[in-house]
C-alpha cells in the first residue's frame, strides 16, 4: 500500500511571517496540538495502533513492549506494511546508555539472481507479487526485540493485534485501497480470500467502518502465542519461550506452509531460505551536528545519507540564511544531492562484498571537499557519487564505473502541467513505510520504521502473511551500484530509516517517517527546524518542506528528475521565481511535511513532548 496523502485544503503558514514568531521562542499556532507526557509516550500510523500501545503502557510495559504491540497492529491493519515486511529499529538503552540497531531486514531467497531476472526481460526485480518479495523479518524483528529489551509475554504484547485480527472497524484509507488494486490482488487466490470478501459486486473490498475479519492471520499469531505458552508450562525463561515462537514461525510449521504458499505461486523462498535467516543486532553509525550525535542504521538503509548530508552542511551558516529561504532551500538540495549521489553508488548490505567505503563516505573531510562542489548560483543537475577512498587511505577500486555513472541519467522529461508528480512516479517514489515512537519514564527510547507487505499484497498460503516487495530495492547492473546487485542471501539497500538525536549524552530526539525515497530529506528538516530554526516539535513537523528528485528511486522503475524540486504551495512567489532562475524543474504539493513522527525530551521539566504531521492518519497518546 502506498500512502495516500489527504487532499483537503490546508492553508499553511506563510514562510517569512507564520513561522517568524517561533524562531523568537514564541509558539505559533499548529494544526494538531503537541503531546505531552510524563510516564509515557506512543505514536505510529494509525489511531488504533497508538491505542495498542497505550494499552501495554497501562499494563506496566516498557517503550520497548509498547513499541512491538504498535508494530503488531499497525502489520495486522495493513499500515503499508504486513507480516511479512521488514523491520528496522534504533533502540536506546538507559542502563547501557548507548544506541542499539535491529536488521530485520528480509534477504533475497534462493535463486534470485541478477541474470534470473534479466532472463525473464526485467531491468529491475518486478512491484508487486512473489518474485517481489525477500524473507520476512517483521515477525522476527518483534520477537527480538521484545525477548531481548522487552519485559511482557508475547501474549500480553500480541493481545491487541489478535482482537484486530478477530475483527476490527477497517479505516477508509486501506479499504479504498485494497479496492483501486483489486485486479492486481485477484491473481493471488489467498489474497483475494483475505481482502475481497464482497467478491462479485459493484465494491469487492470492505467498506469504510466495516469489521474487517483475518481469520488465517489470527490462526497465525495464536500459534505463536501457543508455543510461547507451552514453552513456560516447560519451565522455559520468558526470553527462550519467545524465541520458541521465532523458531515455529521460521523453522516449523508456519514457515512449511509460507513457504508452500509461496511457491505455489511462483515464488522463490525455501524452507532453508527462512530457517537461515536472522536478525541482526547492530552498532548504529553515528555523526555528530552542532554538538548533537545523530544516529543511523548502516549502510544497508539510505540513513548514512542524512548523516553525510549533516556533515556538508556544518559548513554552511543555515541560520543565517533564513528559514525556506531561496539560498537555505538551494544549499540543502545541493548539499542532499551530494549525498544521496553517494547512497546510489556506494551503500548495500555489509554482509557481503564490495565493503561500503562507510568511514570514508562519513568522514568530516570527505564531506568540506563536497560542499566546495556547491555552486552557490546554479543546480547542478549532474550532481555525481564522489571518491571516499583516499579519506579511508584506499584506492577506489569503481573509478571505470563512477566515469559511467553520469550516464544513467533518467529520461523523465519536464514538461508544463506538474509531470514530475505523475500517479505512477510520485506512488514509486512515495512507496509503503510507517513509524513508530515510544519512550517511558525509565529512559526506553524506541524508533521504528517498518514496511513491506502493503496492499497489493501477495499474501503466503493460509498464513494470512502478506510477502514483501523489498527485492525492488536491488539493482542488477553493477554500473548502477556495484554494492547492491541482487544476490541469494543478500540485504537489499532500502529507505528504511529511524532516527535518534542524542545531546549531553541523554535523548534529544527520536523521529522517523514514512514515505519511501523521501524519508531522510524530509527528516533533515525535520531536525535543522528545531536545532536550527528554534521550532517545537509540533511545529517542526507541520513546517513546509520541499523535496528533491534529484536522486534515484528505490522502486519501480528507479527512475530520477534531474533538477526535479517539489516545494511547498504556500511557497512565496520570489522564492520560487528565483529558484526557477537557477535551474530548478518546480512541482507544488498543500502537503509536504511528513508524515513525520518524533519525541523531544524536556529534560528541564522531565517531560515529552510528541509530535506528528498534520496530514495523514498518524496519531500519538501520551501520559
Amino acid at each position: 500500500m502506498k500512502k495516500t496523502y489527504i487532499t483537503a485544503c490546508l492553508l499553511l503558514a506563510c514562510v517569512t511571517a507564520g513561522y517568524a514568531q517561533s524562531f523568537n521562542n514564541l509558539p505559533v499556532n499548529t494544526q494538531k496540538p503537541p503531546l505531552h507526557g510524563r510516564h509515557w509516550m506512543a505514536i505510529t500510523g494509525k489511531p488504533l495502533a497508538a491505542t495498542a500501545g497505550a494499552m501495554i503502557f497501562t499494563k506496566g510495559g516498557n517503550a520497548v513492549d509498547a513499541s512491538c504491540a504498535m508494530l503488531a497492529a499497525t502489520c495486522t491493519m495493513w499500515d503499508v506494511l504486513s507480516w511479512g515486511g521488514e523491520t528496522q529499529a534504533l533502540i536506546y538503552h538507559p542502563k547501557l546508555k548507548k544506541v542499539i540497531a535491529i536488521n530485520a531486514l528480509g534477504v533475497a531467497p534462493t535463486g534470485a539472481t541478477a541474470d534470473f531476472f534479466k532472463n525473464k526481460g526485467m531491468k529491475y526485480p518486478p512491484e508487486y507479487g512473489p518474485l517481489a518479495a525477500v524473507t520476512p523479518g517483521t515477525p522476527g524483528g518483534l520477537l527480538t526485540m521484545l525477548a531481548e529489551y522487552g519485559t511482557m509475554s508475547l501474549k500480553d504484547v500480541l493481545a491487541p493485534a489478535m482482537q484486530m485480527a478477530e475483527g476490527y472497524p477497517i479505516e477508509a484509507q486501506t479499504a479504498n485501497q485494497i479496492e483501486r488494486n483489486k485486479a492486481l490482488i485477484k491473481q493471488w487466490p489467498y489474497s483475494k480470500k483475505v481482502f475481497l470478501p464482497h467478491l462479485g459486486e459493484n465494491r469487492e473490498a470492505p467498506n469504510g467502518g466495516e469489521v474487517f475479519v483475518q481469520k488465517d492471520l489470527l490462526a497465525t499469531l495464536k500459534k505463536m502465542v501457543e508455543t510461547e505458552q507451552q514453552a513456560l508450562k516447560k519451565g522455559k525463561s520468558r526470553k527462550e519461550a519467545i524465541y520458541a515462537a521465532y523458531d515455529r514461525f521460521y523453522k516449523g510449521d508456519i514457515a512449511k506452509e509460507f513457504v508452500r504458499g509461496c511457491q505455489e505461486q511462483g515464488g522463490l523462498i525455501t524452507e532453508q531460505d527462512l530457517a537461515q535467516w536472522r536478525v541482526k543486532i547492530e552498532e548504529p553509525l553515528m555523526t555528530t551536528y552542532r554538538g548533537i550525535e545523530v544516529y543511523k542504521l548502516q549502510a544497508w538503509t539510505q540513513g548514512p545519507a542524512m548523516l553525510q548530508t549533516l556533515n556538508i552542511l556544518e559548513n554552511f551558516d543555515l541560520k543565517g540564511m533564513g528559514y525556506n529561504s531561496t539560498r537555505y532551500v538551494h544549499t540543502l538540495y545541493q548539499a542532499m544531492n551530494l549525498a544521496f549521489a553517494d547512497r546510489d553508488f556506494y551503500y548495500g548490505d555489509p554482509a557481503f562484498a564490495p565493503e561500503e567505503p562507510i568511514k570514508g563516505l562519513l568522514s568530516k573531510e570527505y564531506a568540506k571537499e563536497r560542499s566546495k562542489l556547491i555552486n552557490p548560483e546554479r543546480n547542478d543537475p549532474k550532481a555525481a557519487p564522489g571518491d571516499p577512498y583516499p579519506f579511508e587511505n584506499k584506492q577506489n577500486p569503481y573509478q571505470s564505473l563512477l566515469q559511467k555513472w553520469g550516464n544513467l541519467q533518467s529520461n523523465r522529461l519536464h514538461t508544463p502541467g506538474n509531470p514530475l508528480l505523475d500517479e505512477k512516479f510520485a506512488e514509486q517514489f512515495q512507496a509503503g513505510t510507517t513509524s513508530i515512537e515510544a519512550a517511558d519514564k525509565e529512559g526506553w527510547v524506541v524508533s521504528v520504521t517498518p514496511s513491506g507487505g502493503w496492499v497489493p499484497a501477495c499474501i503466503a498460503g493460509n498464513t494470512g502473511v502478506g510477502m514483501s516487495q523489498r527485492m525492488q530495492s536491488f539493482v542488477l547492473d553493477e554500473k548502477e551500484n556495484p554494492f547492491n546487485v541482487v544476490e541469494p542471501g543478500k540485504r537489499p539497500r532500502v529507505t528504511l530509516t529511524p532516527s535518534m538525536a542524542l545531546k549531553d549524552g541523554k535523548p534529544y530526539l527520536s523521529f522517523a517517517k514514512q514515505a519511501g525515497d523521501e524519508q531522510d530529506q524530509l527528516l533533515i528538516q525535520f531536525f535543522l527546524n528545531m536545532v536550527e530554526f528554534n521550532m517545537t516539535v509540533q511545529e517542526a513537523c507541520e513546517a513546509p518542506s520541499f523535496k528533491t528528485l534529484q536522486m534515484y528511486a528505490s522502486f519501480g522503475d528507479h527512475e530520477k528528475v534531474p533538477g526535479g524540486l517539489i516545494l511547498n504551495s504556500a511557497m512565496p512567489t520570489w522564492v520560487r521565481k528565483d529558484l526557477g532562475q537557477m535551474g530548478y524543474k518546480l512541482s507544488y504539493q498543500d502537503r509536504t511535511s511528513g508524515p513525520i513522527n518524533a519525541i523531544w525530551f524536556d529534560w528541564l521539566h522531565g517531560t515529552f513532548w510528541g509530535g506528528s504531521s498534520n496530514h495523514g492518519e498518524d496519531y500519538g497518546i501520551g501520559w
